[in-house]
């Protein structure tokens, strides 16, 4: 029995999880923005949940842009930047040296005569993690709009600024 065809079928899906893995690495720097409505609660006014929401999101290092809050235009807009995680760029460049090593692997299983060679494109993962690093860093905006005639704020934002919303503040988040 010859190992040809094992090897080309071994060959297709380590292709196949190449393009899961750029794939992912590429949905790591998408935005991933959600909306959430916070109401106030009974013991507070509206006015205290839009302060408390303005409050946390200026300690987290956002900045209000400069608008006039009215009855025609009841949003607020801040803008902040967002900074890569380490532990991403590191764990993308890590998952890309496995794949890239299995992708050489089965490249020199195949083809006897590249040898050791093709282990060498495990040297290409740090541009995974680079890649994650430069496009994942980027100015992001929080909006608050303020819904009338209801105690209640719509606040539009990156998912995991939400979650450390949700966590902090102990005003009744609506679904």
């Amino acid at each position: 029995m010859t190992a040809a065809p094992i090897l080309s079928s071994t060959l297709l899906l380590t292709l196949l999880i190449m393009v899961g893995l750029v794939f992912f690495i590429r949905a790591s720097t998408k935005d991933r923005l959600e909306t959430a409505q916070f109401a106030a609660t009974e013991a507070q006014p509206p006015s205290q949940l839009v302060n408390d929401l303005v409050t946390h999101f200026i300690q987290r290092a956002y900045t209000p842009l400069p608008r006039e809050v009215s009855p025609d235009n009841p949003r607020i807009v801040l803008s902040g930047q967002v900074q890569p995680s380490v532990f991403l760029a590191t764990f993308l460049t890590v998952m890309a040296a496995i794949g890239l090593l299995c992708l050489g692997l089965v490249i020199a299983l195949l083809l006897p005569r590249v040898g050791n060679w093709g282990l060498l494109l495990g040297l290409l993962s740090p541009l995974a993690g680079l890649f994650y690093w430069r496009r994942s860093g980027r100015m992001e905006q929080i909006i608050l709009d303020l819904v009338p005639d209801q105690p209640m704020v719509k606040v539009t934002g990156h998912r995991d600024e939400l979650i450390v919303l949700r966590r902090s503040l102990k005003h009744k988040e609506l679904v």
